[in-house]
């Protein structure tokens, strides 16, 4: 197993330049340029030459992207062009946010969909699973930025139960029940799309492990229902949804870009979209290479799970 992680842990290293590259290349390709936003009509040729010289828009872009690089390898992934802060420290500040959504709608959506999805393999075909699947339907089906506005106007505007945006009262104290106040309903609706999803694989892969033979062997030997559902079911039905969760990590970054612009959720995802519209280059860079990082851990993370859960699997 370590010989096997310290081969995955090299192979990160191409694969983040690669990733890298094509990013620098796709974002300086783009239309626009940040001296659009800089500018002023006052500002006299020179001066423009002079700006351009001193952020190395005038050097070619290969020089550019060995620039950036040799910044990042020194631990510098740069300044942003328009609150001129270290880029390090904007996505450090904005992690935690983007941590407490994630985590809290990434568990939220397992403990409902688990049971959910087992009590649906075991009682097939019945009432409560066409009800399992109806939710996971609906969950899988409806976009976050329309769940998320309806929640706006069923539960901010007209009930006015749970505060629109934002993560704390403006002016306020900044309490643990004024921050769970606030992620109630970005959490619930990306609860939900997680539950949507994961319902239905859980469903499969418990359909799949209760036609074994083990089971029936099981069966027959006496063993209890409730231990032989937890212990030899439950267990194998895992393997996949331990590569979901895996999955499911990086991805969740994506789809809470859509949920925190809806809900003003001061995290990863709202700046990223901050960063596009003002063409923060190097904010996008250092998101970019966040993603690929977390993509990559999340990989490596999911074969170490793989393992544990199964003993069978050796990583030679």
């Amino acid at each position: 197993m370590r010989n096997y992680l310290i081969r995955r842990m090299l192979l990160m290293i191409p694969l983040l330049f690669g990733v890298s590259l094509v990013n620098f290349f796709i974002i300086h390709l783009a239309p626009g340029s940040p001296l659009d936003l800089m500018i002023s009509p006052a500002m006299t040729a020179e001066s423009r030459a002079a700006l351009e010289h001193n952020l190395g828009f005038d050097a070619p872009i290969h020089r550019q992207y060995l620039a950036w690089l040799g910044n990042v390898l020194r631990g510098n992934l740069g300044y942003s062009y328009t609150s001129y802060r270290p880029v390090t420290d904007i996505i450090i500040d904005r992690i935690p946010a983007t941590f407490l959504l994630m985590g809290s709608a990434l568990l939220a959506g397992l403990l409902l969909a688990v049971p959910l999805g087992v009590v649906s393999a075991i009682k097939q075909h019945s009432l409560f699973d066409y009800l399992a699947t109806l939710i996971a339907f609906f969950g899988v089906s409806t976009p976050n930025f329309f769940l998320g506005l309806g929640f706006i106007y069923l539960f901010s505007i007209k009930m006015k139960l749970f505060p629109s945006s934002g993560m704390v009262t403006l002016g306020g104290n900044g309490g643990g029940m004024d921050i769970l106040g606030h992620l109630v309903m970005p959490c619930t609706v990306l609860a939900i799309s997680i539950c949507g999803r994961f319902i239905r694989y859980v469903r499969a892969s418990m359909l799949d492990v209760l036609h074994q033979d083990y089971l029936r062997t099981a069966a027959a030997k006496g063993v209890p229902f409730l231990p032989r559902l937890g212990i030899h079911a439950f267990r194998n039905a895992l393997l996949p949804l331990i590569t979901l969760i895996g999955l499911e990590i990086p991805g969740l970054l994506g789809g809470a870009v859509v949920t925190e612009q809806i809900f003003s959720w001061p995290g990863i995802g709202r700046l990223t979209v901050d960063a596009i519209m003002t063409r923060d280059y190097p904010v996008l860079m250092g998101l970019n290479l966040m993603a690929a990082v977390t993509v990559l851990l999340a990989s490596l993370i999911t074969d170490f799970m793989y393992a544990l859960a199964d003993p069978r699997i050796k990583y030679n």
